[in-house]
């Protein structure tokens, strides 16, 4: 979980550089008891990676493997995993033997997971800040194993560095769609269908680029233009500062003169 802190949560400290055990394999009782019955929230990074994984379009993944949700943003909707309609709601991704069958392109939520992650946003501090709590849920054991961890090996085992800045510029976003930069259009309306689309839709993006022909609206580096043209994060990198622009009226982006 990503949230901006105001103050630490309730009963909670950030681990700082204390150590702490944990361990999630096959021979640890409770493997894979969390990946059901909860509500997995997924952000554009996230999409990315398993549309890639999973070989399929943007849409068909929207479309078979996820929801759309209420999160912390009323004025955004969130996506979440859609579980299986079974007994428990387990991940669609989960094998019972075997485990997370995506899981070198796990969502970012199951790679922090035993932590949680809360960032300082605050100005007067100057750049934000993340800090890490762990989580308090009865039915893990992997708390009782003896491996040791601090945060910062946690992070570099679980790949977890780039998908945190992704995720942090995901969240600039948030913070803009905050705003309600929708004006009287409202939810779902062509403003905020269009950012939908940017943020979550990336090979629909991808058309609407060509289509509209954006990329030779604006100023862009060359090799920046070549990646957008071929790569799906820098695409959505492109699109985060082309919000910032056009709904914000944030200087993210040059036109051509």
């Amino acid at each position: 979980m990503m949230t901006d802190l105001k103050k630490f949560p309730e009963g909670m400290q950030p681990l700082g550089d204390s150590p702490f055990p944990f361990a999630c394999n096959p021979e640890v009782p409770c493997f894979t008891r969390c990946c059901r019955k909860l509500t997995l929230f997924l952000y554009p990074y996230d999409l990315i990676r398993l549309k890639k994984r999973l070989g399929i379009t943007s849409e068909e993944l929207l479309n078979t493997y996820t929801g759309v949700a209420q999160g912390a943003n009323p004025l955004f909707p969130a996506i979440v995993m859609r579980m299986r309609d079974d007994a428990e709601n387990s991940c669609p991704f989960l094998d019972p033997e075997r485990g997370c069958l995506v899981y070198e392109d796990r969502p970012s939520a199951c790679r922090t997971y035993p932590l949680e992650r809360a960032i300082d946003r605050n100005p007067e501090r100057g750049q934000p800040r993340a800090y890490y709590f762990m989580t308090d849920h009865s039915y893990c054991l992997g708390h009782q194993e003896k491996k040791e961890w601090t945060v910062k090996e946690w992070l570099r085992d679980q790949q977890l560095v780039y998908y945190n800045a992704m995720d942090d510029l995901w969240a600039e976003m948030d913070t803009l769609f905050s705003s309600n930069p929708w004006q009287s259009e409202g939810a779902a309306g062509p403003r905020q269908q269009l950012a939908f689309m940017v943020c979550y839709n990336i090979d629909r993006f991808r058309q609407y680029v060509a289509e509209h022909n954006l990329l030779n609206l604006y100023r862009l580096d060359k090799s920046r233009k070549r990646l957008i043209e071929t790569d799906d994060e820098a695409l959505l990198t492109f699109g985060y500062d082309w919000l910032k622009l056009v709904l914000g009226n944030k200087p993210t982006l040059q036109l051509k003169r």
